[in-house]
């Protein structure tokens, strides 16, 4: 049976395609939706350009015939501008001046209709409300990736015999067919099915206690080469730690692009900036010619033009837990740091200074080419997977970009852990040979016992 959906402004915010993704159904644009989308179409940022790619989008249709009776979509479906039912009844207590409500009103008055009605929106608290009056809504994804339970993790736990395993160590490489998976769900071993790039934890069938560590490289299992490495003294102290270290000093031709995911604590950005630091100031080889951080935040993007001062005096309050991790990295004994507090943030000064490290906010990286650059994108699960494109898109010959961030922190509006950037990345580029990425685990928090128990607990 043919549905009528009808679309809020979120959506059409979110994804104006969005309104080409119901094939031979028909779709609803109330004309509230119109009002709110002429109010941001002015705005600066992906919020404004998606407001002024749907009103493209719609006056293209409009000259196909007439909104107000419906014009023919190309899955078949028609779509519509809604402006009546101003005289359905609703809850006495709604203010029917309100958008959410005059869209729930219109999907009422639809529906009291004989139509098959279904809200879509982004806001949950306007779905509860749909249902408190008993209409259908649904969210929208435009992109979505697996549950996190299912998502890719970049790791993997393998078994092999004791003799494999120190033929392993012996010969620095081992044949898949030689190890075997553990599926919980039918309590049997079978054989792996790897992607290029992932990270390994061998065990022995025998001895707990004999392990490995190694990395699929699409062909066979190699031993880790930078795993013990330990950046401006920085010293890792569990496997996901390794693991990362050995993402972060593969060379970008072989490694340009890095995801981490994982918890507070697990030292993601701490790290990324240790192996930057490390490259550009003691390598000597001059393969970096500065760090570039980012750290998308929606506030910072919309208003960052109303702040005073330069570029990056505008950004910094934004970028203070790079500040906090360049300054544990910058001198490691507290004893010193506290006794010449001022020597510390002078040495960090030098770096902004000498432009070793640069700071900017997301929405300054369009239309760039970035070569031979360190980019650090921190908090990357606030990213849009359009985003997401955008900046790996920019990156040119020599750059290195690493994503990290958090699942469970998304602050942005429309996003959740199926429909962030972040975890978008990771699904889609999962066996690229271009790209290493390992998700971190709540016990590799390595923060302090308090942000460890927490992370546990709460």
């Amino acid at each position: 049976m043919k549905r009528t959906y009808v679309l809020d402004t979120n959506v059409i915010l979110y994804s104006p395609g969005a309104i080409f993704s119901f094939g031979e159904n028909d779709v609803v644009i109330p004309e509230v939706v119109l009002e709110e989308l002429d109010s941001f179409k002015k705005d600066k940022n992906d919020l404004g350009a998606n407001a002024r790619h749907a009103s493209r989008l719609l006056d293209k249709l409009r000259k196909e015939g007439k909104l107000n009776k419906g014009v023919l979509l190309p899955g078949g479906g028609k779509l519509k501008v809604e402006m009546n039912h101003q005289n359905t009844t609703i809850p006495i207590s709604w203010d029917k001046t309100k958008p959410d409500n005059r869209i729930i009103q219109i999907c009422k008055g639809l529906k009291e209709k004989g139509e098959d009605v279904c809200l879509i929106t982004k806001d949950i608290f306007e779905r509860i409300k749909a249902d408190t009056v008993d209409i259908d809504a649904e969210d929208f994804y435009e992109k979505v990736v697996p549950e996190n339970e299912s998502q890719y993790t970049g790791r993997i736990d393998l078994y092999a015999s004791s003799d494999k395993i120190d033929e392993f160590y012996h010969n620095q490489v081992i044949d898949i067919k030689d190890l075997l998976y553990y599926c919980n769900s039918t309590d049997e071993y079978a054989i792996p099915n790897l992607y290029s790039n992932e990270f390994i934890i061998l065990h022995t069938l025998d001895n707990p206690r004999k392990t490995a560590l190694g990395r699929f490289d699409g062909k066979k299992v190699v031993p880790l080469y930078y795993k013990d490495m330990c950046p401006l003294g920085l010293t890792p102290r569990n496997v996901g730690q390794r693991f990362m270290l050995e993402a972060l000093y593969t060379n970008a031709s072989s490694a340009p692009l890095v995801i981490v995911k994982g918890p507070a604590g697990t030292a993601k950005t701490l790290f990324s900036l240790a192996v930057g630091l490390n490259k550009i100031l003691e390598d000597g080889t001059n393969q970096y010619r500065r760090i570039l951080v980012c750290r998308p935040n929606v506030t910072m993007d919309e208003d960052i033009g109303f702040l005073p001062g330069t570029e990056e005096e505008k950004i910094a309050p934004f970028m203070r837990p790079v500040f906090d991790n360049l300054e544990i990295l910058m001198d490691s004994d507290e004893k010193e740091r506290y006794k010449n507090e001022k020597e510390l943030t002078d040495k960090i000064k030098e770096l902004f200074d000498r432009r070793i490290i640069t700071t900017e906010a997301v929405a300054y990286l369009r239309g760039r080419s970035i070569v031979k650059n360190w980019v650090i994108i921190d908090e990357a699960q606030n990213l849009t997977p359009k985003q997401v494109k955008a900046i790996t898109t920019r990156v040119g010959e020599g750059t290195k970009l690493m994503l990290i961030g958090d699942p469970d922190q998304i602050d942005h509006p429309f996003l959740d852990s199926r429909s962030n950037g972040l975890c978008y990345a990771s699904e889609k580029m999962k066996g690229s040979e271009l790209c290493y990425q390992v998700t971190l685990k709540y016990d590799e928090c390595e923060r302090s016992p308090l942000a460890y128990e927490a992370s546990k607990r709460l």
